[in-house]
């Protein structure tokens, strides 16, 4: 019995059991094992936040040499022992690492980043040279 009726039209059930076959390869797929990243800029400081769901602090290297902060994850699957009840498996948790180049302005030793709700924040707080002044008014006498 199938829960969900093929889509596909274009091939045979034949070829589409050909090609969407697990095959038992256990090989990692990068091509969309990055999470999504917004960066955002403010006046004292940039913050990037990265979404990674299922991930505990823990799992997290966060590192900063030459310019470059680098966010790396390596979690190896131990989930494949226990999935036996499962007819089929999805939840995946693949290893990745980004890296981003930091601008001179900003404040390398108060860097901090904190892990809340699936999302890893990372403040990037700008040197007092690099935030902008704010307007002054000249009294005309």
């Amino acid at each position: 019995m199938n829960l969900i009726r093929k889509q596909n039209t274009w091939y045979p059930s034949i070829m589409d059991d050909f090609f969407n076959a697990n095959w038992n390869f256990d090989v990692p797929n990068y091509s969309h094992s990055l999470p999504a990243v917004n960066i955002k800029e403010a006046d004292k400081e940039f913050t990037l936040q990265i979404a990674s769901p299922g991930l505990t602090k823990e799992d997290f290297e966060v590192s900063f040499e030459d310019n470059v902060l680098s966010i790396e994850v390596v979690k190896k699957n131990d989930a494949k022992e226990n999935n036996n009840d499962f007819t089929r498996f999805e939840f995946d948790y693949n290893s990745f690492k980004r890296s981003f180049t930091i601008p001179e302005s900003v404040e390398i030793n108060k860097i901090d980043a904190s892990y809340l709700n699936g999302i890893l924040n990372i403040n990037l707080p700008k040197k007092k040279e690099a935030q902008p002044v704010p307007k002054k008014l000249i009294k005309i006498n």
